[in-house]
């Protein structure tokens, strides 16, 4: 059912979304630590903080810097934002800084975008991992976080398969949040991903995945690792699928979907990010199975540019 979405209440959803990616980000950084075992966790034992957040949280941090400022993602000002934002000991890795370090000099981001990778451009899970808030910000329309996903992507991500995984990860903020704001408890996990499928690019090996990831609910997460990834290798491809399962099958329990990325192991961060984004959207912060106020406040601060 349409319904209207006021500013007021986009930003509130998208800074709730950013509370669960930053704070899954930062925790999921925790455990690349020697001696940091994913048992603790699972036992209540939280590393001590401050927990450090990452690129992944820094570049979201600037997607909802521009929504609010300006309502719209405007990919000139965005790639701007991105490269001169960006600080290197955040984790970005080489191909990211090579982008950001072209478009700081002077080169168009399109022309530093499509010069990644051999001219293949980059697959990598970074335009997916800072997607989340654009999502909730649209939790009005699917097709426009999609279409607005893209856009954000492709100041970084010239291939396919990078653009696929931020508007799979785009259109399931959007659907979590819209079932926030519709007052349903938990949507359906299948229902869920097969939305997200139908609004990927078909030919894409992401769509190929969050197919799989269906078939795949209900099912032990180590199975789950084993055929979707987790990821190990840094690509849309290996870690988008896996993230909208946790996310569907702990959409309620943010804890709980947190966990399940420490567990799974591989790129940590990038998947608690992702996962935490989404459902932090829709769980909100300090409530039943939303984002833990304790783990808020371990968090370290998010810029002070945001404000």
């Amino acid at each position: 059912m349409p319904f209207t979405l006021f500013p007021d209440a986009r930003l509130a959803l998208a800074r709730d979304s950013l509370a669960g990616l930053s704070v899954g980000d930062a925790l999921g950084s925790q455990f690349f630590v020697p001696g940091r075992r994913p048992a603790d966790l699972a036992a209540g034992r939280l590393p001590p903080p401050p927990w450090q957040w990452t690129d992944d949280t820094e570049m979201a941090c600037s997607v909802l810097a521009e929504l609010a400022a300006h309502g719209d993602i405007d990919p000139d000002r965005l790639a701007l934002a991105f490269a001169t934002r960006a600080e290197p000991y955040r984790g970005y890795g080489p191909g990211a800084v090579t982008i950001l370090r072209l478009i700081r000099t002077g080169t168009p981001w399109p022309v530093a975008a499509a010069s990644a990778f051999d001219g293949q451009g980059s697959c990598g899970n970074g335009a997916a991992m800072r997607i989340a808030p654009l999502g909730a910000w649209y939790a009005d329309s699917t097709a426009r976080a999609a279409t607005r996903a893209r856009a954000c992507a492709e100041v970084t991500h010239a291939h396919p398969e990078g653009i696929a995984g931020a508007v799979a990860v785009a259109v399931a903020a959007s659907l979590a949040a819209r079932s926030r704001l519709e007052g349903e408890h938990s949507p359906d996990a299948t229902r869920l991903l097969a939305t997200v499928a139908g609004a990927v690019d078909p030919t894409a090996e992401v769509h190929r995945r969050v197919r799989g990831a269906i078939s795949l609910l209900g099912r032990p997460l180590d199975e789950v690792v084993a055929a979707l990834g987790n990821g190990a290798r840094v690509t849309a491809q290996d870690t988008v699928a896996f993230t909208l399962w946790v996310a569907a099958t702990h959409l309620t329990d943010y804890p709980a979907a947190i966990r399940a990325c420490v567990e799974a192991g591989g790129d940590v961060d990038t998947t608690a990010a992702i996962v935490g984004g989404i459902v932090g959207g829709h769980t909100g912060t300090g409530t039943p199975g939303g984002v833990p106020d304790d783990w808020v406040a371990a968090r370290e601060p998010l810029p002070s540019w945001l404000d």
